[in-house]
Order: C-alpha cells, then structure tokens, then sequence
C-alpha cells in the first residue's frame, strides 16, 4: 500500500539542520582558500590514503533564476551564496557537465554554451584521487554551434548536438567536451560535422559517437523532415569523428536517446530502436510500443549505468497525462509504470537516483513520486514505493511559466527541489523521504543541477 507523507515545512525547519542562504543578489564572494596540496609536498609512501587528498562536502548548487539572466552558486555545506553571474542572454537552459565541476548554460536561439566552474573537482594521479576546492568562476570557455539542443552526458564526456538552420544553410554538428577540457580551454573539441541539419541526437561512448542520421527527404519516413530516422555509428580520428557504420533499423520521427552499461536506447513513432556493442561492431533492434501508448510515442528517455532499466516517457493524447514506460534492452520488453499520480498530476521532472535503484518523478502538484524496482518473473518491475508532498502552498499560484525543478546530488542520497512559489529550496533525503533542510532565495527559481565531486567506484573499494 502507498503512503502519502505531508510535512509541515515550519516543523521541518525547526526539527531539521538547515541550510539557510542568505539569497542576496549583492552578497559579496564568500572566498574560501583553494584545498590545493601540491605533488612535492607528500612523500606518497605505501602509508599514504586518498583520505589525505580528499575533501568530505555536500557539494555546491546552481540556481538559474526565472525573473532575470543570473545564475547564483550556493554551497551546500552551510548554505551560504557563493557568487552570482550575470549571463550573457536572457532565455538559458541549465545543466552540469559531465565530471558535475562546471554549470552548463545553453541559450538555443543565441548559439551559445557557456559554462560556469563550480569550484570543485577530482584529479587522478594514479596513486591517489586528489580533490580541489575554490571559489566559483565563470569560464571564458565557450562552444558555439547553430542551435545547441539536446546535451547529454555519460562516463566523463558530454555531447552537444547543435541542430543547424536550414533558412540559413547550416547544418548540424556535434560537440563533444570533457572536464579537463573545459578547463584547459581545449581547441580543437572532438566534432561531428553534417552536411545537413537536423533535430538530432547523439550519445557518446568513449571513442565512438552514436548519433543521428537524416537521410534525402525522398527517403525520410519521418512524418516531419526535420526529424532523423536512422542511427549512425561514429568513430573518432584525431579530433573528428568519421562514420563507421549506419545501423540497419530505422526509426521514424526519431526523438531522444539515453544509454546504461550495454545498451543505447533511442526513441522512434514505432517504439524504440536498441543499439548494442558486439564484436567490435554495433547491432540494432527495435522493441515495438505496447498497446497502452495507444498511438502516443516515447520521445524522451532516461538511463543510469547501474540500472538494467531505462525508462521511456510519452506525452498523453491532447496534451493530457504523461505515460512512463519501462524499457529493458536486454528482455527486448516495454511495460507501463503505474505511478498513480495524484488527481490532476502531471509530471514536471524527471531523474534516477544517484546509485540508479530508484526513479523520482515530480509532479506539478508538488509531489515527489519515489518509483523502486523489484526482481519478478526474472525481470526488474517498478512501483509508487512513497510519496512525499514538498509544499504547503496553493499550488495554482505557480507564477505562468514557471515550475517546480529537481536536482539529484550524486555523492549521497540527497535530491534537491526548487519551488518558484515559495522561492526556496528543499534537500530531501531520499533514504527517509523527509525534508532535511531549506535554502530561502530572493527571486523564483527556474531550475536547479547539483555540481560537485561525485561519489565514484573507488570510494566504495
């Protein structure tokens, strides 16, 4: 049975440790000493731990404001605003690159990728992981491209796909950028380039890219041309990647894409097509939608490395309640999630759990839906394992434009929520579903991402 839990927020300010920000846009920079210990300075001998070279921290926050073009840093540790930035456009997106050490902000009708250094990050120096810590600053490193879209991440590479604008004769390309990258200032980026443009994607997997392919539109069984139809397989030489291979599935309208360890999973009109790695060669395969899509189609997806699942989402008919389908390429199987909103629901943001055992779904209503997977019938099944209610306000005074936005720390069990009504932000952890701690702003909120050092394989050995 499901449990509905609902918190007084003044309770939980009371009972809980609180993270309490001070949300002035005119805070002076909080400096803090970079954590910098130099090679010379350890002897490194068979006695020495990572223990000496890391930094135990929550991370830091950015925060996009809906009402004007600032970004703000926040360290989650006690709360405090770092900085703010003015951006140079007024319409960004936000995201965190693929290490979570750089804030990404793209602006489609400006061209532009920009990015933001969180101040924290992790170097390898093979005999230890050696961790840094400094003040945020916003990088003179750009990428720039026509119509940066869609920007995805996996294992330490980000791949932006730029779609190009045929009024203009551009075609589309791909970027594909690093951590180290960003902050060495790389030039020249690994690239993709087209010979026409598209609303594409692209997933990268070490020195291989899989990416869209827009064939001749006599030959495009995309109902609307912009859209690719086909997969490519892209290996890269020096610093661009040439086509190898150009999978034989096709895949009609084709929109979104998300990967775990072995499968790379892309959405189509008909299903979705499933591309996997064998003998050095990638075979594809289609898994064809279930009744309960009724003629809707996944157009976005969501992978984790650690989850066999992936979990596919499809707007309802008239704009109505969305569908989460469960996908698992390995099966070759699709299978409705009942995440039983509640009534007038609507789902705003999507996101696996930072170890890919749970998928949060949060709702317009200003639930966060807590979905955990079972083993059944030699397969993984999802269900509504809890729900928690994340406002105490009204929410039909959510200001026009505006939503509630979620971020998922990756070194613990922490998810981060920002809600324009209230202008704050709530860490809840997710191992209790309880609300730990609140950080108050001065403006309303358009999106959240978590920046920081991630919990890695090695910190569990």
């Amino acid at each position: 049975m499901t449990n509905t839990h609902k918190f007084n927020l003044l309770a939980a300010t009371i009972g809980a440790i609180l993270l309490t920000g001070c949300g002035d846009a005119e805070t002076t920079l909080i400096e803090k000493d970079p954590i910098e210990v130099t090679e010379d300075e350890h002897d490194h001998d068979d006695d020495s731990t990572d223990d000496e070279y890391t930094i135990d921290s929550m991370g830091r926050l950015a925060v996009l404001s809906a009402e004007s073009n600032v970004a703000t840093i926040f360290d989650l540790d006690d709360g405090d605003q770092l900085d703010t930035f003015i951006l140079i456009h007024t319409s960004n997106t936000l995201t965190s690159s693929a290490d979570y050490r750089f804030a990404v902000i793209a602006s489609r009708a400006q061209d532009y990728v920009g990015f933001i250094d969180g101040g924290m990050w992790r170097e390898d120096h093979t005999a230890h992981l050696h961790d840094y810590e400094q003040s945020p600053a916003m990088s003179d490193f750009e990428v720039t491209g026509s119509s940066p879209t869609h920007i995805l991440s996996h294992d330490g590479q980000m791949a932006v796909f730029f779609d190009g604008n045929a009024d203009a004769g551009t075609p589309a390309s791909v970027n594909v950028v690093t951590d180290t990258q960003i902050s060495s200032q790389a030039d020249p980026l690994p690239t993709l380039n087209y010979t026409i443009n598209m609303h594409g994607v692209a997933e990268p997997r070490g020195e291989y890219l899989l990416a869209t392919v827009r064939r001749d539109d006599t030959e495009n069984t995309s109902v609307a041309k912009v859209l690719p139809d086909q997969v490519g397989v892209y290996h890269l030489h020096d610093d661009v990647y040439e086509q190898e291979q150009v999978l034989d599935v096709l895949c009609p309208d084709l929109h979104g894409a998300a990967q775990n360890e072995d499968y790379v999973v892309f959405g189509c009109t008909d299903g979705v097509l499933v591309a996997h790695e064998h003998d050095d060669e990638y075979e594809a395969a289609k898994i064809a939608n279930i009744d309960v899509l009724d003629g809707s189609r996944i157009g976005t997806l969501y992978g984790h490395k650690e989850s066999d699942s992936l979990i596919g989402i499809a707007s309802g008919h008239g704009g109505g309640e969305a569908i989460l389908i469960d996908v698992n390429p390995a099966l070759g199987t699709m299978e409705a999630l009942p995440w039983q909103p509640v009534s007038g629901a609507n789902p705003v943001s999507y996101a696996f759990s930072h170890e890919g055992d749970a998928f949060l779904v949060l709702d317009n209503q200003g639930f966060l839906n807590v979905l955990e997977a079972h083993e059944e019938d030699g397969g993984l099944h999802w269900e509504l394992h809890d729900r928690l209610d994340i406002t105490e306000e009204d929410v039909s005074t959510m200001p026009e434009g505006m939503s509630f936005s979620m971020t998922v720390a990756q070194n613990g069990h922490d998810v981060y929520i920002s809600d324009p009504i209230a202008q704050h932000i709530l860490q809840i952890d997710l191992e209790t579903l309880t609300i730990t701690g609140d950080i108050e702003l001065d403006f309303a909120p358009q999106s959240v991402t978590w920046l920081g050092i991630a919990e890695s394989d090695h910190d569990h050995e």
